[in-house]
């Protein structure tokens, strides 16, 4: 008699802000890819028009989704397996012209890739941020009545004072502001899982962008603004979650997540 089980398969999911793909390919993306093979990676800040890179890495399927403006933002996800459905944007016109949003379906999940807005240096995003929280919150939230839900990128929030170096000369610098941080607390609130404090809820000095200026990579003075957020509902899925601060090609590295699914 056969007992037929659903196969669980264990799989490697990146993110990585690589600050414009074009500068990251010649800084060793194909070698980077190659060496760590994930099964399928999110990709932000492609700062690219479409036609502008001819990139097809073997053993891929590739999504692309442009910023209107030239130059800006965007984002990318190369998988091995084939969606289901690939839908661009979160089907509301004001925030779907800067190509933040990628969502592929799978049968049993839907994997989300997104790069947050910044709030920028005055904060004069900041009001615009927070229309785009609570409608992607929503966004999600819409999703996960029907599946779990995998979300990677760069978030451009530091959640609490052990995400990044100098918290207490950082209160209303973009990506730590109370507005902020509280935003991405409602998030989890939702029903929803930080992977890497999941992990690893005290450990110290481990961030995922420097500044270019100041020496901040080499002194370590980061912030952790990358993440994998998942839907509380697979958090028995979950096998770990890491920040790779050795990788570089840009002001960001590549954050990773293990999950038998």
């Amino acid at each position: 008699m056969f007992i037929h089980r659903k196969e669980i398969i264990m799989k490697k999911m990146m993110s990585w802000n690589v600050n414009g793909f074009r500068a990251v390919l010649t800084k060793g993306f194909n070698e980077f890819l190659e060496t760590e093979n994930p099964d399928i990676i999110g990709i932000q800040e492609i700062k690219l028009q479409e036609g502008q890179v001819d990139f097809n890495p073997e053993n891929y399927y590739t999504y692309w989704n442009y910023a209107k403006k030239k130059g800006y933002s965007g984002t990318a996800v190369f998988t091995k397996e084939k969606p289901i459905n690939v839908f661009y944007g979160i089907d509301i016109e004001e925030h779907d012209n800067e190509g933040r949003v990628i969502t592929l379906e799978y049968d049993n999940f839907y994997f989300i890739t997104v790069y947050t807005p910044n709030s920028k240096t005055e904060l004069e995003r900041l009001d615009y941020r927070m229309v785009w929280e609570d409608e992607f919150r929503a966004y999600l939230n819409n999703l996960k009545k029907s599946k779990p839900v995998i979300v990677c990128g760069d978030l451009n929030v530091a959640h609490k004072e052990i995400d990044l170096k100098n918290p207490k000369t950082n209160t209303r610098s973009a990506g730590f502001t109370i507005e902020e941080r509280n935003k991405f607390s409602l998030l989890l609130e939702n029903g929803y899982t930080d992977t890497f404090r999941h992990f690893y809820p005290d450990k110290e000095n481990i961030y995922s962008w420097w500044s270019y200026r100041m020496k901040a990579r080499e002194k370590n003075t980061g912030w952790r603004i990358d993440y994998f957020v998942t839907s509380n509902d697979i958090n028995d899925l979950l096998v770990d979650a890491k920040i790779h601060s050795n990788i570089l090609g840009s002001d960001h590295c590549p954050v990773e997540l293990l999950i038998r699914i």
